[in-house]
């Protein structure tokens, strides 16, 4: 039987995590906690306002995007909700677009350790139905993203190993089970994370995988809920002809340690 690519297939996921995956008390980040860290490291989680507040456990994310097929062309206005879990990693999200005039649906899950990719339109034709080894690791490499991104009080994490670079770039490898990918991280001098590129995410847009280098830039910091985060970033390919940005995206909203599909959170 074929997976169903729909909102109730969605929410189907993200109540099963709910339930294997309830909040429970959550100790707060201590400062001490930091010292395995490289210094910039450091600096992002102390300046983005986590120390001090119980660690994620999960986090609600919304999105409007832009997504581009090919270089060049208009785009395609989407928006996205994504819920990530963090003590045992899993991400859903769930895209919705128009295309030609169909509805389009994007949906990712990770759980497990492993990850599928579907893209269907009109709720009849799918375009893309990817699973196994190869799509299972590029997505650990967008959960690592996500982490860094949108849970900063989440990197003091055993499954994190960090390598210091300079004072504005340090290097992690996250394993999660049999996957384990690695990215390097920049900061500026507001200690923002500012951009992160992995080798770890080939570009599959042609049908199959191609080694290529795949970063997102961040930028336009607010802080929400005390924690300071990127509310703008892309997602880019650097193809040999030029770097191809595929994603714009632009947060709507972002919840932590939320308790149902709504984002209904717990205080912090």
């Amino acid at each position: 039987m074929a997976r169903r690519v729909s909102q109730a297939r969605f929410e189907e996921l993200v109540a099963a995590e709910f339930a294997a995956q309830p909040l429970a008390a959550g100790a707060p980040l201590r400062e001490e906690d930091l010292a395995p860290l490289p210094p910039p490291v450091q600096r992002y989680v102390r300046a983005s306002g986590t120390v001090g507040k119980p660690r994620p456990q999960n986090v609600r994310v919304e999105f409007e995007a832009v997504m581009h097929r090919k270089p060049g062309d208009a785009g395609m206005p989407a928006t996205s909700v994504q819920f990530n879990f963090f003590v045992r990693p899993a991400r859903l999200f769930l895209m919705k677009a128009r295309m030609f005039g169909l509805p389009v649906r994007a949906l990712h899950v990770y759980r497990a350790e492993q990850a599928t990719f579907q893209v269907r339109v009109a709720s009849l034709v799918d375009m893309i139905d990817q699973s196994g080894e190869q799509i299972s690791r590029a997505e650990t490499v967008t959960v690592l993203n996500d982490l860094c991104a949108f849970a900063p009080g989440a990197l003091v994490d055993e499954r994190l190993a960090w390598r210091p670079i300079d004072d504005r770039s340090a290097a992690v490898t996250f394993t999660n089970g049999p996957q384990q990918v690695s990215a390097t991280l920049i900061f500026d001098a507001d200690d923002q994370l500012v951009d992160f590129w992995s080798d770890d995410r080939p570009d599959s847009s042609s049908g199959r995988p191609v080694p290529m280098r795949w970063s997102t830039p961040l930028g336009g910091y607010r802080v929400f809920s005390g924690i300071r985060v990127p509310t703008r970033g892309s997602t880019v390919y650097a193809r040999p002809e030029g770097p191809f940005i595929y994603g714009e995206f632009a947060l709507r909203s972002i919840a932590w340690d939320v308790s149902s599909l709504h984002g209904e959170s717990r205080s912090r």
